[in-house]
């Protein structure tokens, strides 16, 4: 019986061990992150620099693969079905995590169960902008205007579910208004069907909408953003304009494959904020794209999850965006 008993104590020490060296040794092999978009966009921007960083900080690999397609489903089912310690990781958008589970009848991944949330990464302000020729000057004019002219003002988006799409059906929802949606296939079409004046309005990253703004060929009404932006004080936020229920955020966020060890997600998290607090990177990686960083832990980042795929359940239902 005691030869017994010292077996199992043995044996318990040794997975203790084993547990321990796994948290020191993580990451003892290569690492790759999955990006469920194509190369060259903001999600794969923002992928490539840290990947680079923390392959110097850990002294192993970190490659960036794309895996394109689908509305980001099959990146995300790729890292939902892989072994879940810690290796194979998803940086993405919103749309994967709180608008799919809405817009898709059914997923092949659970964005809940299925993919362990790390940190959100950056908060991306978007900007309600309007081509010059309209005659509105805040959201307030707009719903005026668009009372009197219903139906005639159109707004581009990047397809059913995008961020200009919901955040313009809950305002004509909210205000009582008619718009007519025109979509496209992407922002950046978007944006330059409102410069050419083929639409009057969208919603652009407030990176991309300054500069237009600067030169006069953009006008903007307002910015989804908890408050107003210090390059454009004088843009007043969704909720000063009256409307704090249809900001459809916008961000970017880390993921693991659901199930690996908390050892793993606490040793990556505290290594992308330690990167994300080095000024240099913070500059160039974030403020000068417009971006917010985040950098929320990973239990915070899981409620913050809950209450971001309330929001958008809500707005994708006004909106009745349906992908099948």
């Amino acid at each position: 019986m005691n030869a017994l008993i010292r077996l199992f104590t043995l044996c318990i020490l040794s997975l203790a061990l084993a547990a321990g060296a796994l948290a020191q040794a993580y990451p003892s092999r290569t690492v790759r992150i999955i990006v469920p978009y194509p190369p060259g966009g903001g999600v794969d921007g923002m992928a490539r620099p840290l990947a680079d960083q923390l392959s110097k900080r850990w002294g192993q690999p970190v490659i960036v693969e794309n895996k394109a397609g689908a509305a980001t489903i099959i990146g995300a089912e790729f890292v939902a079905r892989s072994a879940p310690d810690g290796y194979t990781l998803l940086l993405t958008s919103e749309s994967t995590i709180t608008s799919n589970p809405h817009v898709y009848s059914k997923l092949p991944y659970d964005p809940i169960k299925e993919l362990a949330p790390i940190t959100q990464l950056i908060g991306l302000p978007q900007m309600v902008v309007a081509h010059p020729s309209v005659s509105a000057n805040s959201l307030g004019d707009l719903v005026a205007l668009a009372k009197t002219n219903p139906g005639k003002l159109n707004y581009g988006s990047y397809g059913s579910g995008s961020q200009p799409h919901l955040l313009y059906e809950g305002l004509k929802a909210k205000a009582g208004i008619n718009l007519t949606h025109v979509p496209y296939k992407g922002i950046a079409p978007a944006v330059q069907a409102v410069l050419a004046g083929e639409v009057q309005l969208t919603m652009a990253g407030a990176s991309v909408a300054r500069g237009h703004i600067q030169a006069g060929k953009l006008k903007p009404l307002a910015i989804a953003r908890q408050a107003r932006l210090a390059l454009m004080p004088n843009v007043p936020t969704l909720r000063e304009a009256g409307f704090p229920d249809i900001d459809p955020q916008s961000w970017f966020g880390l993921f693991t494959t659901g199930g690996s060890p908390r050892e793993a997600i606490d040793k990556i998290y505290a290594d992308v904020a330690a990167v994300f607090s080095e000024p240099e990177f913070r500059d160039r990686h974030m403020i000068q794209r417009g971006f917010d960083p985040v950098l929320s832990a990973p239990d915070e980042f899981a409620k913050f999850i809950q209450t971001d795929l309330q929001s958008k359940g809500a707005l994708i239902k006004i909106s009745g965006a349906k992908a099948d």
